[in-house]
């Protein structure tokens, strides 16, 4: 298997997984341009490696029996070939496994839905602010069949919006919260954009 692109690594958290301690894997290349993103370093694809894939198993080999599970985060974790190959790995090193996704691929979503116990699964804006918010021609529609894939699936799950006034109005927000619940969507969380941003 190729190893997993890292970009990041974080040994312990509460915070990421919930109800269980984890470590947190960041993975490499994003090919959205959000203005707020707060992980700008793990855009570029081809940036060097924080670490190699190997070390990350070495150090849960070390930790089995003491963290419950492990978190693909990013960057955006689906677009790495590798992805299901790792998350193997570590399901068979006996931990849960949870991935945080802006689901802008369905297809490699749906490849790893049956290796995760829980997703946390990031709602940009509504359907009309899309492309503005990501800078990406076509992006909601992506997110809306993955979005469709996931509450099929019945893997656990959280949906986050962060928000800010210059990104879409309070209505919009409002509207997109009821829109989600109608679609199925029990926990949703609203998370405040700390950066200013332009007005989509």
């Amino acid at each position: 298997m190729q190893g997993l692109r890292v970009g990041g690594f974080t040994p312990l958290t509460t915070i990421d997984f919930p109800g269980r301690l984890a470590a947190v894997v960041f993975c490499q290349g994003c090919p959205w341009r959000c203005g707020y993103c707060h992980n700008p370093h793990l855009i570029p694809p081809d940036a060097p490696a924080e670490r190699s894939w190997q070390s990350v198993l070495d150090f849960l080999e070390r930790r089995r029996g003491l963290l419950d599970g492990v978190v693909f985060s990013g960057g955006e974790p689906t677009l790495q070939a590798a992805l299901p190959g790792a998350l193997s790995a570590v399901r068979a090193m006996g931990f849960e496994t949870a991935l945080h996704t802006a689901g802008m691929y369905p297809e490699r979503l749906a490849a790893v839905l049956p290796l995760l116990d829980w997703v946390g699964f990031d709602i940009k804006a509504p359907a009309t602010h899309y492309d503005a918010v990501t800078a990406t021609p076509g992006s909601g529609e992506r997110v809306a069949r993955s979005l469709e894939l996931l509450l099929a699936s019945g893997v656990d799950h959280e949906c986050r919006t962060t928000w800010h006034d210059g990104l879409f109005g309070r209505d919009e927000l409002g509207r997109l919260g009821a829109s989600l619940a109608r679609r199925g969507v029990r926990r949703w969380r609203v998370q405040a954009c700390r950066m200013p941003v332009a007005r989509a």
